[in-house]
């Protein structure tokens, strides 16, 4: 979304709110399989004595894939974040700052690089979750597999100790 900045830059102490919907094909999460709800941005940008910052929050309702156990699950996002706005950069390298150009900015990038350096790296439809057995493919939250555990025959003389 692109926001018209004119005003509210030639204004310090005004605020701006606003809400848009970020297009959930440009994001490719790790086991995110669907969308059941739109990206919902909704946010304010204030200018602070020229300074000019925009705090926002990110909704969705999402069905993910868990990577223990490859089961569906729904997940709900939520994230809430913040990101500066200038028009000029000192230091092309600064990722904390967002472009003001012509009096306008577009706060989708600022959105969608916040969803993708702060989103779960492992999706888990549980903290708890056991996975599938190595061997057998068996779901090990609903139980043991009974395919036994083979011990590295370099471990019998430890498993041994064990049993003694």
């Amino acid at each position: 979304m692109v926001l018209d900045l004119r005003e509210l830059i030639a204004s310090p102490g005004k605020g701006l709110d606003y809400e848009f919907e970020l297009d959930s094909s440009d994001l490719d999460l790790d086991g995110v399989l669907r969308y059941l709800t739109p990206v919902t941005v909704t946010g304010r940008v204030e200018n602070h004595a020229g300074h000019i910052e925009t705090r926002f929050r990110i909704s969705a309702e999402l069905i993910c894939q868990c990577a223990r156990c490859l089961k569906e699950f729904p997940k709900q996002l939520r994230m809430e974040g913040a990101a500066y706005l200038t028009e000029e950069l000192e230091d092309e390298d600064n990722e904390d700052y967002y472009l003001i150009v012509d009096g306008a900015a577009d706060l989708t990038e600022a959105a969608r690089d916040h969803i993708i350096l702060n989103f779960e790296p492992r999706l888990l439809c549980r903290e708890d979750c056991l996975g599938l057995c190595p061997k057998c493919g068996k779901d090990l939250n609903e139980g043991p597999c009974g395919c036994g555990e083979d011990l590295d025959p370099r471990l019998l003389a430890l498993g041994q100790l064990l049993e003694k």
